[in-house]
């Protein structure tokens, strides 16, 4: 099973970036991150999201 919330250490290793880099996306509200006590975490939906944006696609395009 694929894996819904993800680290945002495991987020820049699917992406190819730092982690660092992870953080100033969220930072900027880029990717979408949810809060599970003092964690965060970031949705693999989210990831997704951001790179079809990154693409030029919409929603329906990407499906």
């Amino acid at each position: 099973m694929t894996k819904l919330l993800l680290t945002p250490t495991e987020a820049a290793d699917l992406l190819g970036v730092s982690r660092s880099t992870v953080y100033e996306l969220l930072n900027s509200g880029d990717i979408e991150s949810v809060h599970i006590g003092r964690a965060r975490r970031i949705p693999s939906a989210a990831l997704l999201a951001f790179v079809n944006r990154l693409r030029g696609l919409d929603d329906a395009q990407a499906a």
